[in-house]
């Protein structure tokens, strides 16, 4: 029976590729568009748990290798943790990020508070993949990271409503930002303003640390007060940058940390402010501060969450936002003129089997993108034109 059924496998397996050899193929025949959108509408959808694992499902592009490819925002991983003061595991943050995106998708993706789908509006929105960054050189990878995020941002754009492309990175750890800033200095040919959610300063002078076998400047502490002499940020006393959520030690016995950070023109709030002013309040602050026009960079450190919502991160802090708090500012500050963001710091082999470290920044990654879509839009002039109802 073995011998009989191995016989009969061999017979129709010949009729087989004997009759691919008269008819056919899939590469010779001329496909209507009706024939292709009815395959789209067969084969084009993707389940949360299904598809290679870009972010939300978007369409992946190598674009580092294929400089004609065209997009108005792009997600990019940025796969480096070499400059981290504490728990190493940020280059999986990426990685952890996008497979937390599952379930949001174009088919799915509306935003109730924003009355948008960020996903099926005017922008072209792609994944495109990882800067490939070496572990074992920081000048190196501090190198590829800014020269590949200029790149990024000289690519053309598809809308006319973008003349620019904004790029969202992934951390990877907070050093990335640095060479971000360097990217839009070259790509804007001028300086731009920072938001920045930490439970830290980050704008540590290197020699504070201890220095007697030398000074390192490059760590994910250090890469604002590096930024200002560089001269990437527009910090003046007219024009400063903020810090949001903080609730760090400082050096020292004094204050000689946010006198520093003064010194460079930063405005800080505290994660406390946040009883006292609440969610309005903060984000009435900010507002305050930054206005609408001027170019902004947003980082959000996922520290910045309190451990019991994020404690998949490199440098917890005890005393932080809830993951509703930092999504409702975000909300609320939509107006900024976003120019590029990250989200950073997101170490998946010290958070739980629920993810909630990567889901939490996977949902801030879909509310800036939202923002930076809707910022773009045609304003209603009443609330009834936007779906909602006049005031009174």
């Amino acid at each position: 029976m073995k011998l009989a059924g191995v016989v009969g496998l061999l017979l129709w397996s010949g009729a087989s590729l004997g009759c691919q050899g008269h008819g056919e193929s899939s590469d010779d025949k001329q496909w209507t568009e009706q024939e292709l959108a009815e395959l789209k509408a067969k084969w084009g959808f993707e389940w949360g748990f299904s598809g290679i694992g870009s972010f939300a499902h978007l369409d992946y592009h190598p674009c580092l290798t294929n400089p004609s490819t065209k997009y108005d925002i792009a997600i990019v991983g940025a796969p480096f943790d070499t400059a981290v003061t504490y728990r190493p595991g940020a280059r999986f943050g990426p990685r952890a990020i996008r497979q937390a995106s599952a379930r949001q998708t174009s088919f799915r993706g509306f935003n109730p508070r924003a009355g948008i789908n960020p996903y099926q509006s005017w922008a072209e929105i792609i994944d495109c993949g990882d800067i490939p960054i070496t572990p074992f050189d920081n000048d190196i990878a501090r190198e590829q990271m800014t020269q590949a995020l200029t790149s990024l941002g000289k690519m053309a754009t598809v809308s006319t409503r973008s003349p620019k492309p904004r790029l969202v990175t992934l951390g990877g750890d907070h050093s990335l930002t640095l060479p971000a800033l360097r990217a839009l200095n070259e790509v804007y040919g001028k300086p731009v303003r920072v938001l920045h959610f930490d439970a830290h300063l980050d704008t540590w002078d290197p020699k504070e640390y201890p220095s007697h076998w030398g000074v390192t400047q490059f760590t994910h502490g250090s890469m604002f007060w590096m930024a200002k002499r560089e001269g990437l940020l527009s910090n003046s006393s007219s024009e400063p940058s903020v810090h949001a959520g903080l609730r760090t030690r400082l050096s020292g016995d004094a204050w000689a940390d946010y006198e520093d950070d003064s010194s460079q023109n930063w405005i800080r709030f505290a994660a406390d402010d946040i009883d006292d002013l609440g969610t309005a309040g903060i984000v009435d602050g900010i507002m305050k501060a930054l206005g609408t026009e001027d170019p902004v960079y947003l980082s959000v450190d996922i520290d910045v969450l309190d451990p019991a919502f994020a404690p998949g991160t490199g440098t917890p802090e005890p005393g932080g936002w809830t993951t509703r708090e930092l999504i409702r500012i975000l909300r609320g500050i939509e107006g900024l003129n976003l120019v590029g963001a990250d989200v950073v710091e997101v170490s998946p082999a010290y958070q739980g089997r629920s993810e909630e470290t990567a889901l939490a920044a996977a949902q801030v990654v879909y509310e800036i993108l939202t923002s930076m879509v809707k910022r773009e839009l045609p304003k209603p002039e009443t609330k009834a034109e936007a779906g909602g109802k006049d005031e009174l």
